[in-house]
């Protein structure tokens, strides 16, 4: 399931220690995000025999507020129904413009070294992706539900399209993985700017540079060989205290994000929702508490919305909030429009 917006996944990474940090009062390693070509094994434990637990049972415990404390886990696969396009797929316009810059390979977009040489690249492939040129779907709104009833611990994303906020989700619930466009960083100076400062530019094709030192503005997005960002590390708080993993649309490859689904506790449930089998799901020793949700991923949310009783719910949330991105959407365009 290849998809754009998360880190490229060609190559599985490994984490790397630098300095000190400190997160939540714990002192923690602070860690960056580099390609090795190491395969995934054995990472997950808590085999046992067969799964026996169903989408029912799980969506019953669900209805009956048995999980007060559900962490997600998402990747890219909730975002292509959305339209999201894959810049690594030749007859796309997407992949064809960037053509024009002579990438030596199409994840050399995400390669901080590469970026410092030419980041026009990069800033192509923003134009298109930048928040509000797509809108959430079905499954964005579910976990949007989870929160409004109460009943959402924390949504880890790999995604960097930001559909998530859009969806209403508040950002506290979220730890974006891979970062973010909703702040950037002068790579120079490294002052602080929001993301909205920077969206004229890249809807104008240019790259944007800071008016205090003239450096190039980059979107907190994670490349490979920078550092993590701080509040990834909430997971060392929240993954004990989950009480049901859901998983959905990834293909658990990329470290350290992939490894998590391994750490919540042996008696806590996780459902995979997700066109493949992938990681603790894929190894050979699922634990008697996996449940797995095969196929389209927008069809496996509404299987489990269904089961719950919320599909009526579900539907009217998402008709509400889609009508209010659409209206703030064209909106900026007037706006932007009146710019030009």
């Amino acid at each position: 399931m290849t998809a754009l917006l998360t880190l490229p996944r060609r190559y599985f990474t490994r984490i790397v220690k630098t300095s000190g940090g400190d997160v939540g009062g714990s002192s923690i390693k602070r860690y960056r995000v580099t390609r090795t070509s190491h395969v995934l094994g054995g990472l997950f434990g808590g085999g046992g025999s067969a799964p026996q637990q169903t989408l029912e049972d799980i969506a019953k415990s669900i209805r009956e507020r048995q999980y007060k404390r559900i962490t997600v886990m998402a990747g890219a696969g909730i975002s292509t129904p959305s339209g999201i396009p894959d810049f690594r797929s030749p007859g796309s316009g997407l992949y064809d413009n960037l053509q024009q810059y002579n990438l030596p390979y199409a994840e050399a977009i995400f390669e901080i070294n590469y970026f410092h040489y030419n980041p026009k690249p990069f800033f192509a492939l923003a134009k298109e992706l930048y928040p509000g040129n797509y809108q959430p779907n079905l499954t964005h709104y579910f976990i949007r539900l989870l929160h409004d009833k109460g009943q959402l611990l924390r949504m880890y994303t790999q995604n960097i399209d930001g559909l998530e906020r859009m969806a209403g989700i508040p950002p506290k619930m979220l730890v974006e993985a891979h970062g973010t466009f909703a702040t950037a960083t002068c790579m120079v100076c490294r002052r602080d700017y929001k993301g909205e400062e920077l969206r004229n530019d890249i809807m104008d094709g240019t790259v944007p540079n800071c008016p205090h030192c003239k450096g190039v503005i980059k979107p907190d997005i994670v490349f490979f060989g920078e550092e993590l960002p701080q509040h990834f590390f909430l997971y060392l708080t929240d993954f004990p205290m989950t009480d049901l993993l859901i998983v959905m649309g990834t293909s658990l490859e990329v470290e350290p994000f992939a490894s998590l689904a391994g750490t919540v506790r042996g008696s806590v449930p996780r459902l995979l929702i997700n066109r493949d089998p992938v990681g603790p799901f894929a190894c050979g020793s699922p634990r008697h508490n996996d449940v797995a949700e095969l196929g389209d991923v927008v069809s496996g949310v509404r299987k489990l919305a269904e089961a719950l009783g919320w599909m009526s719910e579900l539907e009217a949330l998402m008709a509400a909030e889609t009508q209010k991105v659409s209206y703030n959407h064209i909106c900026f365009n007037l706006q932007l429009s009146h710019k030009q």
